[in-house]
């Protein structure tokens, strides 16, 4: 049996990683990630998810030698910018008043350690989202239950939000945070087996 830690506290990632069948440890990271944008300075929503992503596998491989670890970390490109969680209600008010109509990229970056075999691999996957064109009194409404302001993009695709997604063009599990597809790619690369996993 694999001991599988999640480097994440993400309530999306958990319950993705529950409903797919997969026993896992989750454990936090404690990645000071603003510190280390500030720092590497990423140019890209696929350099800025990867990097964090690494960082947080990195945190936890530290302590724990003989389990697997996959650290994530999400972003939304949105007209050339790069979006993370907006925190404050004014930022996911404002945010969901430019891409309302609109579509933009959410990106998840993947970073999984093989402590056992001293093993590691990256994958960064991306997928288009396309947002409804919500009402002022709708985006208000939606803020108001503070959902938005901890998840990268202002939305999540699981719920609440769920409704304002219109649709999607990629891997519907990479917009909830962790690409399962992804996963088990990168355990193939490693010579693991990803049905290994399941409960």
């Amino acid at each position: 049996m694999i001991d599988f830690v999640l480097a994440s506290t993400s309530p999306a990632r958990k319950k993705l990683l529950s409903e797919a069948g997969i026993k896992f440890r989750d454990l936090a990271p404690g990645v000071d990630e603003d510190q280390m944008v500030e720092e590497l300075a990423p140019q890209t929503p696929s350099e800025l998810t990867g990097l964090l992503a690494k960082a947080k596998a990195e945190a936890i491989a530290a302590a724990e030698t003989t389990s697997l670890i996959l650290g994530c970390d999400s972003a939304l490109f949105f007209e050339g910018q790069i979006l993370g969680k907006p925190l404050e209600s004014s930022v996911a008010i404002e945010r969901w008043k430019s891409m309302r109509g609109k579509s933009g990229w959410l990106y998840s970056g993947h970073h999984l350690i093989d402590a056992q075999n001293s093993q590691a691999i990256s994958l960064v996957t991306s997928t288009e989202v396309f947002f409804a064109d919500l009402s002022d009194r709708e985006i208000e409404i939606y803020v108001a239950t503070e959902e938005p302001l901890q998840v990268a993009g202002a939305f999540t695709i699981d719920g609440l939000g769920g409704a304002f997604v219109e649709r999607i063009n990629g891997d519907y599990h990479t917009v909830v945070g962790l690409s399962l597809v992804g996963l088990r790619k990168m355990m193939v690369e490693l010579g693991l087996d990803y049905q290994s996993l399941w409960r």
